[in-house]
């Protein structure tokens, strides 16, 4: 298989797709393709690791895209955290190494050293890629035994070298590494610590999982926890625990809490205080037993994975677990080990744990900037006093073991389906007040439900204000459900309830038994809220923090946002929202809570291991609480009206430029809108876009090496649709869309020269992704959920745009291309978005690459004012909604 994209080529025309990713000690490697493929899928994807080509100039290719990908992840606090405590471990341990790489470790270093990369390369190919090393997983429609046959037959060409696999058994953390703490400048505003202990490598005691035991109560959020406690003094938000993988001989773990602006040598002490309190009273057995139970029963009633997903679980997991036990090695917990939970437990010690604590107000004081993505930060010892003080701490009165969990489900029995079953859901309850949907699970057979409630207030979206005060009143409830909900949480109960443009949703999903509890617990807090002033203040900060981050958020993120600002009829921007929050008192909140409830029209999703009587049940008590306790009444028609997007005129050519001043990396997204959504355009954009997908990341990213990240697909939005181009680059972005323009100019003769039989088996491709049936209740029901949502209501979409596609011939997909996409197209729509880094914008001078395009920036018609260029455009109509027989026979 000598060509270098040829099996990216193979992969698209028959849906499938690959990718890889590289962690501590393992790289990943994996596709997915239809099943009829998978035979010859495996015989080429077999070859990489047989007789790879290595080819010269790809190597250059990829040195460049891996100097995108750091580039992307520069100013990433996440990435610039893990790299500093890496960077400041033993300096001769190879955990301290630089974790990706750049062109200067690839490149400059490679040259000033006198290093073959591409010979190096070989050299490590050799060195490590062994038959022995590696773990193969394979997921298909075939039998155990003609998959074993496929294996064997494709992948035991692979040399064994029987090499050994390498060990790290001396810790990266010494004793010069622990007692230290760094204070770290972070690129966006967000406040939080991170406590690091070194731990030896644990995985061989997988069936009794001490710091699983130990993260389950460190990280507890239910009364007396230490999340409890430190909230209700006003300086954390938020607290995670739990082991962090190393590599094969060392470990760590780890407690993380996103701050407040106060109280941060406190917190300190209070985690001292709560791991005091677990070795004083030590290991509890019906604690395991709880978690113990969880994961079986978790294990029992697991859902169905994807089998891409499944298949990279597997390979990983059979490099650290028995053959026999992969499949529920991370649930199952077996043996209850005291002993060494108390071990683990007397790790978590005061002198042995290194201190993060990330804040803007370390500006003035950081005094050393680390090497590798330029993270400001001060490195100092900690006192022996203070050391001392957090070895001698007593536990406090509000600190305590948790309760036992009433939410964990204790029937699990299938209910039985009453006459035919539905295949899609029905409406069961209609009227001026509410529109119920239901569908009984005819295909999981699991102890599940969902519940989907699209909850629509006039007052939500009337101006930035009221914006606001609907983000703030629904952060607020789930941040004092926080405690009862959590319990839930971890017996596989989730909920979600965020503010849309339209009012409210909310969704509970997982193990039926007990869902109705939760939701009443919720429906009551919602007509009952009544605000906790000093939470107010502190949730008010961080809506704002994260309100002002966005500036710091990635180039093609801007990009994404931009688009929907310029399309949306009515749109408030992050500037609208933090114009007036300041303003905002939680008096104001608490009035605004009565006026959201007073006017309300109610859709819900109602599927999984439910009878229709019991959905009745659930949307009456929905409509009752409302009713009852909050006196709502019925929305008028006219107010459940959805948002709808600027239709762009025919020929048009619209650009919006805007400068991020964070990230060195531009973006451009260029969208070529085709119009309203139906089978005929629904199906044919989506075919251009399986054509183009491959040539596109191959010719753009690949070959022409404009940046790591390069998209190309369907936009929808209200109804609306186009094709979109996203590139995030190093280069001006009106070079990069003069190469968007050119691939999209030689795709005519793409399209114009595809064989019959190629653009049969890209049909074939989509088809085949359209006619993949969820893997999971919770699939499903999104599914359902976004045509409610969106007032489509077709539930049989993809059989429908299937018997379509079967119709369309190469002529059709021809027609749409120089109807709407060709540069002389007669009704070709484009709107482009230009984010700039702040070095391009400050730059009046054109790059060479720019002298060489033939892109006329004065074809475009400038968006000075958004406001203006929206207010002079028409609206595309609503979607027509698709007519379904879906009316239940009440």
């Amino acid at each position: 298989f000598p060509l270098e994209n040829g099996f990216s080529q193979f992969l698209s025309q028959h849906n499938g797709s690959s990718n890889a990713f590289t962690s501590a000690e393992h790289t990943n490697y994996y596709f997915e393709i239809a099943p009829s493929f998978l035979d010859e899928a495996l015989d080429r994807f077999s070859q990489f690791f047989i007789a790879p080509l290595f080819n010269a100039d790809s190597k250059d290719r990829e040195v460049k895209a891996i100097d995108s990908e750091n580039d992307n992840n520069r100013k990433s606090d996440t990435w610039r955290l893990a790299q500093l405590d890496k960077s400041t471990c033993k300096p001769s341990h190879p955990y301290s190494k630089f974790g990706t790489g750049n062109l200067y470790t690839l490149v400059t270093q490679a040259i000033e050293n006198n290093i073959d990369v591409r010979k190096e390369l070989l050299n490590f190919h050799q060195q490590y890629y062994s038959a022995n090393l590696m773990t193969l997983g394979i997921v298909g429609k075939e039998s155990i035994d003609d998959l074993t046959k496929m294996a064997i037959e494709y992948f035991s060409p692979i040399a064994n070298k029987n090499l050994s696999k390498p060990e790290f058994q001396d810790h990266p953390y010494g004793a010069d590494e622990l007692q230290t703490k760094f204070c770290m400048v972070p690129v966006k505003n967000t406040p939080g610590i991170e406590l690091l202990w070194p731990l030896p490598d644990l995985t061989e005691h997988y069936t009794s999982k001490p710091c699983h035991y130990i993260s389950h109560l460190v990280g507890h959020e239910g009364s007396g926890s230490l999340l409890s406690l430190l909230k209700s003094k006003g300086w954390i938000n938020a607290l995670q625990a739990g082991s962090k993988n190393g590599a094969k001989g060392f470990m760590f773990f780890l407690i993380n809490c996103k701050l407040t602006d106060e109280g941060f040598d406190d917190i300190i002490s209070y985690i001292f205080e709560y791991l005091t309190m677990l070795r004083n009273i030590g290991p509890q057995e019906w604690i395991f037993t709880e978690c113990q139970n969880l994961g079986e029963m978790n294990f029992r009633f697991k859902d169905k994975e994807r089998p891409q997903s499944l298949a990279v679980y597997l390979a990983a997991s059979l490099q650290k677990h028995p053959l026999e036990e992969i499949l529920c090695a991370p649930y199952l917990m077996k043996t209850y080990s005291p002993d060494l939970i108390k071990d683990v437990l007397n790790r978590l010690l005061p002198e042995s744990f290194r201190l993060f604590v990330i804040s803007k107000r370390f500006e003035d004081i950081a005094d050393e900037t680390e090497k590798w993505y330029g993270t400001r930060y001060k490195m100092e010892k900690m006192s022996s006093d203070l050391i001392q003080r957090w070895t001698q701490v007593t536990v406090t009165d509000g600190l305590h073991m948790p309760k036992r969990n009433e939410f964990i489900p204790t029937d699990f029995d299938i209910k039985k389906i009453a006459g035919a079953s539905s295949s899609y859901p029905i409406t069961i309850k209609e009227d001026s007040y509410s529109k119920i949907w239901f569908k009984q699970d005819n295909s999981f057979f699991l102890p599940k439900s969902c519940m989907y409630f699209d909850i629509t207030s006039p007052f939500t979206y009337v101006d930035p204000a009221h914006f606001n005060m609907a983000r703030l009143f629904v952060t607020l409830i789930m941040d004092s459900l926080n405690e009862y909900a959590y319990d839930a949480e971890i017996a596989g109960i989730q909920y979600t309830l965020h503010a849309t443009f339209y009012g409210i949703q909310l969704i509970i999903r997982g193990y039926s038994h007990k869902e109705k509890v939760l939701l009443v617990k919720i429906l009551n807090e919602v007509v009952e809220f009544k605000i906790d002033p000093k939470r107010f203040f502190i949730i008010k900060d961080e809506y704002k923090r994260q309100l002002d981050n966005f500036k710091a958020e990635k180039p093609y993120m801007h990009a994404a946002y931009y688009v929907s600002y310029l399309l949306e009829d009515t749109f408030w921007t992050n500037d609208d929202l933090l114009d007036t929050l300041d303003d905002i008192s939680y008096e104001q909140v608490q009035a605004f809570v009565p006026l959201f409830l007073s006017r309300l029209y109610i859709e819900a999703l109602l599927m999984g291991n439910l009878t229709q009587q019991e959905a009745m049940e659930i949307g009456n008590l929905v409509c009752s609480t409302f009713h009852d306790c909050a006196g709502t009444k019925a929305l008028l028609p006219s107010q459940r009206m959805k948002h709808r997007q600027i239709q762009l005129q025919d020929g048009c050519s619209y650009l919006f430029e805007v400068v991020n001043e964070v990230h060195p990396s531009s973006c451009i997204e260029v969208y070529y809108q085709y119009g309203l959504q139906n089978t005929t355009s629904n199906s044919l954009i989506e075919l251009f876009c399986q054509i183009i997908n491959e040539p596109c990341f191959d010719i753009l990213r690949t070959k022409e090496q404009l940046g790591y990240i390069v998209f190309s697909g369907v936009r929808r939005a209200h109804g609306a649709q186009g094709l979109r181009v996203l590139i995030q680059s190093d280069r001006n972005p009106a070079y990069v869309e003069s190469r968007i323009e050119a691939f999209l100019i030689s795709m005519k003769d793409h399209l114009e020269s595809l064989t019959e039989e190629n653009f049969r088996k890209h049909l074939n491709a989509l088809i085949s992704r359209k006619s993949e049936k969820p893997k999971k209740l919770n699939e499903e029901c999104h599914k359902y959920f976004i045509e409610i949502v969106s007032r489509q209501y077709n539930f049989d979409r993809d059989n429908i745009e299937v018997n379509f596609l079967k119709t369309v011939t190469k002529a059709n997909l021809v027609h749409f291309y120089l109807n709407l996409i060709d540069k002389d197209a007669p009704k070709r729509k484009k709107l482009s978005v230009r984010v700039l880094s702040k070095k391009i914008s400050d730059t009046n001078e054109l790059s060479e690459d720019m002298r060489d395009t033939t892109l006329n920036d004065e074809a475009h018609i400038v968006i000075k004012n958004p406001t203006e260029f929206k207010s002079s455009l028409p609206l595309y109509p609503h979607a027509r909604p698709f007519e379904n027989d879906t009316k239940s026979k009440l």
